[in-house]
């Protein structure tokens, strides 16, 4: 399917009420869509997916549209929300280490490319802190620094081993043994698709 096909059924899923704080529609999406504006389509309804919970379908169908574009960053965050529709939205507030504090002396991508260990409160048999793997995806900024602060969004490895997460919460990030940065939990969301769709 070309990218204004894939883009107009994306379109088709988004109810004509739902609207950003800047008042855009599906109506402004069809707009540009009618003059082969494909690239500001896209931003827009990448917008109004964040405004209004929508279905699986729209996320996949947006991520091909923008593979099929070379828009590498959009394709990325597209995934992304493909992943929190079936697993659910973490969101936290996460201070780095300087970098005469920590391992990390570079900045990194924050599109979903680091996959450091969080500790989130358990503990192994042994007594240590039990560490678990989630991708990190940096809000409004496309690198982080050592020592920076940014709201992330968390892909857990094994979302279920993170169901006892509270907003509130303290976590630690690590990409050693040692503390990379702390993260304080700001909103937790439960998967946007029924039960019986994850099995699929």
């Amino acid at each position: 399917m070309d990218v204004p096909k894939l883009l107009e059924a994306a379109s088709l899923l988004v109810s004509e009420a739902v609207a950003t704080e800047n008042d855009i529609t599906v109506n402004d999406v069809w707009e540009y869509l009618a003059h082969d504006e494909w690239e500001v389509a896209l931003d827009l309804l990448e917008e109004l997916g964040d405004v209004h919970p929508l279905p699986l379908a729209f996320w996949q169908t947006l991520a091909t549209a923008a593979e099929q574009m070379r828009l590498d960053r959009s394709a990325a965050w597209c995934h992304w929300r493909c992943f929190e529709t079936r697993n659910g939205i973490i969101r936290a507030d996460l201070t780095l280490r300087p970098a005469h504090e920590a391992r990390r002396q570079t900045p990194f991508s924050g599109a979903g490319v680091l996959r450091p260990m969080w500790n989130i409160g358990g503990k192994t048999p042994a007594g240590e802190p039990d560490l678990h793997i989630a991708a990190l995806w940096v809000e409004f900024t496309p690198f982080m620094q050592p020592g920076g602060q940014a709201t992330v969004r968390l892909a857990p490895l094994s979302p279920s081993k993170w169901q006892q997460l509270q907003p509130g919460q303290v976590i630690t990030m690590h990409e050693d043994r040692t503390v990379a940065g702390t993260a304080v939990v700001l909103e937790i969301q439960g998967p946007s698709l029924p039960p019986a769709t994850l099995q699929s």
